[in-house]
């Protein structure tokens, strides 16, 4: 085998969903984002990242987290959920890096790793997808309040909400189970 033809099976069969973006339009990705995500390779080409994302306000919120990091041409990374084609959701470990450091959006380097690939897991609302995300980063409830432009009582009320769901004590285990730890 050529290099090229080396570093294209590489590419295609990476443990990972790989994608490559110019300004959130997908223009590259392999075999395991594809079926990460229950799509046709050929259906999320020159397609817009919102279709893998639960909501409009999910995908334009996402939009500005990490461009610090990638400003400075630093990796960034997270964990969060996405959405596959039939509506399930998924909790996947994110990394991005960008190849244009002055406009990070412009061409991106994007990853994903599953975590936790239990489709038969609880069922979450928007507004739960929406709170984990930011417990996921380490936002106390006052916090994601303001983010939200909600009331640190509801986010307090969702956390309870997402215990419950999930049958754990506190978000600390909740996060750790959804990153496949076990207790």
């Amino acid at each position: 085998m050529s290099l090229n033809e080396l570093e294209t099976l590489a590419f295609e069969a990476a443990p990972m969903g790989i994608a490559l973006t110019e300004q959130r339009v997908i223009r590259a990705c392999n075999d395991t984002f594809a079926q990460m995500f229950g799509f046709p390779k050929e259906q999320l080409i020159g397609q817009s990242f919102r279709q893998l994302y639960g909501t409009d306000q999910e995908f334009h919120q996402i939009r500005d987290i990490g461009l610090e990091p990638l400003r400075r041409s630093l990796p960034y990374s997270d964990e969060r959920l996405m959405r596959h084609r039939d509506g399930h959701q998924f909790w996947c470990r994110f990394r991005a890096r960008t190849l244009t450091p002055d406009n990070p959006l412009d061409r991106i380097v994007l990853s994903f790793a599953l975590i936790d690939t239990d489709p038969d897991g609880p069922t979450l609302t928007p507004r739960e997808r929406e709170v984990l995300m930011w417990l996921a980063r380490g936002y106390t409830s006052k916090e994601i309040a303001k983010v939200l432009d909600l009331s640190p009582r509801t986010i307090e009320d969702v956390r309870a909400r997402l215990l419950r769901k999930f049958k754990v004590k506190n978000v600390a285990v909740l996060l750790s189970r959804l990153a496949g730890v076990t207790h």
